[in-house]
C-alpha cells in the first residue's frame, strides 16, 4: 500500500507545496534555517554523507519527523524525542464568539516573532509565516493568539504554532482560531491535521474535545553532528 503523506510529512511538504523554497541534495530535503529547522529523506534506506555535508553546517541540528535514515554517515546522532500525537479532522467545528479574526501578514511580523519567542520558541523562525496563511487576534493593541498554516501538500494543511499569549489564557482563544481555520481548509477541499506532544495534555484535551481524532503516534527525532 503506499504511504500516505501524512506518513511523512517534512518530505511530502517539501516536494510539494514548498518546492519552490527546499533545499535538496539528491533524495535529501530540508527547509532553509530561517524558514524551519526541518529536514526530510522519502524512505529510510537514503545515502545521506553528501547530503548532510551540503545541507547541515557544522553547528546546526535539524528535526526529522516520521521518516529516519537507516544508517548515518560517522559523526551523526539521531536523538529520539518522545512521539507525537497526529491528529486529524474531517468536520467543521463549532466556532465561539470571539475578537475579530484577521490575517496576519508583514506587518504583524514582529509581533508574530514575539508572541512565538515567549510560547512557541523552538519550531518558529524569522521566515516562518511564508510557509502559509497565518491568522491572529488583537485585544486592546496587543497579539493575543495566532494559528498558521506550515506543513501540507496538495490535499492536507497543517494546523500550526497555535499559541495564546500567557496574558489571555482561559478566554477560549485558541480554540476560536483552531475551528476557524480548520472549517476554511475543509471549505478549501483539504484535510486539516496537526501534531502535539502528549506532554502537552491540555492542548490534546481541546482538540479531541472539539473533535479532532488521533491519526496516528508519529516518530521525532533531532539530527546532529555528533
Amino acid at each position: 500500500m503506499p504511504a500516505h503523506v501524512l506518513d511523512n510529512p517534512f518530505h511530502s511538504a517539501l516536494d510539494s507545496i514548498h518546492a519552490d523554497v527546499a533545499l535538496r541534495h539528491g533524495e535529501v530535503l530540508r527547509y532553509p534555517a530561517e524558514f524551519a529547522p526541518f529536514l526530510a529523506i522519502p524512505h529510510a534506506d537514503v545515502e545521506m554523507t553528501d547530503a548532510l555535508e551540503r545541507l547541515v553546517p557544522v553547528g546546526d541540528a535539524v528535526l526529522m519527523l516520521g521518516i529516519a535514515p537507516s544508517r548515518l554517515p560517522a559523526g551523526w546522532v539521531l536523538e529520539p524525542f518522545a512521539d507525537l500525537a497526529q491528529m486529524h479532522c474531517d468536520h467543521e467545528l463549532a466556532v465561539i464568539g470571539g475578537p475579530d479574526i484577521i490575517e496576519l501578514d508583514e506587518s504583524h511580523r514582529a509581533d508574530v516573532l514575539a508572541l512565538t519567542a515567549l510560547v512557541y520558541p523552538h519550531y518558529f523562525r524569522p521566515r516562518t509565516m511564508a510557509l502559509g496563511r497565518y491568522f491572529g487576534m488583537y485585544v486592546d493593541g496587543r497579539l493575543a493568539a495566532i494559528i498558521g498554516e506550515r506543513l501540507g501538500s496538495p490535499a492536507t494543511r497543517e494546523m500550526s504554532a497555535i499559541c495564546t499569549h500567557p496574558d489571555f489564557l482561559g478566554r477560549g482563544y485558541a480554540r476560536r482560531l483552531t475551528a476557524f481555520l480548520t472549517n476554511t481548509t475543509l471549505q478549501d477541499g483539504r484535510q486539516p491535521f496537526l501534531h502535539v506532544a502528549y506532554s502537552n495534555a491540555r492542548a490534546k484535551a481541546l482538540y479531541e474535545a472539539m473533535g479532532y481524532r488521533l491519526r496516528q503516534d508519529i516518530r521525532f527525532w533531532a539530527l546532529r553532528h555528533g
